[in-house]
């Protein structure tokens, strides 16, 4: 192996990749493959009793109707918390939130939040974003439920970069319901008194660096949405990174030439995980 694929002793030796909603770690597959070429060890747990195929919860949804966002935060807590030195945390979607949510409490060299949902007090929503997750929203009885999408509703939301042919075949291999208590929640985050699941401290200044991955065509989680939620740590002096890649869609993993997002993500993330870890051994 070359010198240029092999990570630097200063660097973290291990990736961990968290899957968004109706997605499973299988949606990772590509990247999971790309980064063990580079030299590192991976990892992509479920959350927490998703730890079967998508075959299998597809047929009985039950454990995504009884995930919770602390529960789910807890479970990732306790697996990088288990890990030698801090690795770099990349998340998608909702796995994007989790991300926040993680470094904020103190886990991670570095994170990278891909076309992240946003955490508590983001309150940019576009049409797009809103007609994307009407599946869910339209009706308050889905907060207790597994919600999937159906092949066109996951083509606009998700794949909408994808011709319909395409869609069809991601959909198949990767899609999953999502729970809808997880959706409704961000939702009523900003109405709601008080902290609730998906609370960042934006102006912590002792976080790991943070890079937010927007994809230019994504109707799900828009770039908007992106921009704002990375613009709420101004006042930190801890890192924050923004970067757009123009003509994609919410399947940014996934999508053709997913390989020069997979490797902006880990270059950005090393470099700063490098300055970060040198900087608090120092201090």
């Amino acid at each position: 192996m070359s010198a240029k694929n092999t990570p630097s002793p200063a660097a973290p030796d291990t990736i961990v990749l968290i899957h968004g909603l109706w997605m499973t770690p299988r949606s990772w597959e590509n990247w999971i493959e790309h980064y063990e070429g580079r030299g590192f060890r991976v990892l992509a747990p479920a959350y927490p009793g998703l730890e079967v195929e998508v075959e299998a919860l597809r047929e009985d949804p039950s454990p995504i109707e009884a995930l919770t966002v602390p529960d789910t935060v807890e479970r990732y807590e306790r697996i990088i918390g288990e890990l030698d030195r801090p690795p770099i945390i990349m998340g998608h979607s909702f796995g994007g939130c989790l991300v926040q949510i993680l470094l904020d409490h103190g886990f991670g060299a570095a994170g990278v939040a891909i076309d992240s949902v946003p955490t508590e007090g983001i309150k940019v929503v576009p049409v797009a974003q809103i007609r994307a997750s009407f599946p869910v929203l339209r009706n308050p009885a889905n907060r207790h439920k597994a919600v999937p999408f159906t092949p066109e509703q996951f083509h606009y939301g998700f794949a909408n970069t994808l011709s319909r042919e395409e869609s069809d075949k991601v959909y198949e291999r990767y899609h999953v319901p999502a729970p809808g208590g997880f959706i409704w929640g961000g939702v009523l985050a900003n109405f709601t008194p008080g902290h609730q699941d998906t609370y960042v401290d934006f102006r912590n200044e002792d976080r790991a660096p943070l890079l937010f991955i927007a994809g230019g065509e994504d109707n799900l989680v828009p770039p908007a949405v992106n921009e704002s939620n990375a613009k709420h740590y101004r006042h930190s002096s801890a890192d924050t990174g923004y970067k757009e890649f123009p003509g994609r869609s919410h399947y940014t993993v996934g999508q053709d030439g997913w390989e020069e997002v997979a490797d902006y993500a880990l270059d950005w993330a090393t470099e700063h995980a490098v300055t970060y870890t040198a900087a608090r051994t120092q201090a």
